[in-house]
């Protein structure tokens, strides 16, 4: 598979949903994580990240205008030692929970299934980074129907081990825009990763559609000594 450049990638699709990059900086120096939202919904548009301890989660823009907060609120980056966990949804939790219970990351993802929002039957989009001793690996993972079919689930779970310098994996929601909303297929698609933190968040963040993007992450994490150095870019600010 052809290394791509994931900003290219994003200015020619309007809406791939909810996005997981996760890779090692060309240097070698870095574990590099991203995570976007973005919405069609007055309802979806209206949220913010904010950080949360050594993770993020949504937040409401403004409160009065929240209808409804599942599915849209929840905490998309959690740290458990040397576990950095980002999700599209509540099962960041659920993975949490299985990690610290010695389960595996596909184990603690069982329980979990795709959304319940009909007819598009969003997917789950998961992944976990692991530092080791300077190194790291991560994994990838997808909870989705059977082609838009919910009498069926499909999982795929896929590994890297060891992370490779300049380059990375993303996943999303969506193929493109349409309704109902067509998921996610085909392994990850394998990206181009740099050294710099502010360019790769600028250029993500501006080739991201201008109507329908709400908020981007990133994170660059020390593969020496674990320290982060993280990035929010909201929509909406106050």
């Amino acid at each position: 598979m052809v290394k791509k450049n994931l900003a290219e990638l994003m200015k020619q699709n309007s809406y791939p949903g909810r996005g997981i990059m996760v890779g090692r900086s060309a240097d070698g120096r870095h574990a590099v994580i991203a995570y976007f939202i973005m919405g069609r919904s007055e309802n979806s548009r209206n949220r913010i990240f904010v950080e949360d301890g050594d993770g993020i989660r949504t937040q409401a823009f403004d409160e009065s205008k929240m209808e409804d907060p599942s599915l849209i609120i929840y905490a998309p980056v959690r740290v458990l030692g040397s576990k950095t966990i980002v999700t599209n949804g509540d099962q960041t939790d659920t993975i949490f929970d299985g990690l610290d219970r010695q389960l595996t990351f596909e184990q603690s993802l069982r329980e979990r299934r795709y959304e319940p929002d009909e007819p598009n039957y969003t997917p789950r989009i998961s992944a976990v980074v692991h530092l080791t001793g300077g190194a790291f690996n991560y994994a990838i993972s997808i909870l989705k129907s059977a082609d838009g079919n919910p009498l069926s689930d499909q999982r795929f779970t896929y590994s890297y081990t060891p992370a490779l310098p300049g380059e990375g994996h993303f996943i999303s929601t969506y193929l493109h825009d349409g309704s109902p909303l067509p998921s996610f297929e085909g392994e990850p698609v394998r990206v181009e990763v740099g050294d710099d933190q502010d360019l790769f968040t600028a250029e993500l963040w501006e080739a991201l559609n201008a109507d329908n993007k709400v908020s981007l992450f990133t994170r660059f994490i020390d593969l020496k000594d674990g320290s982060f150095t993280s990035r929010i870019v909201n929509r909406h600010t106050r």
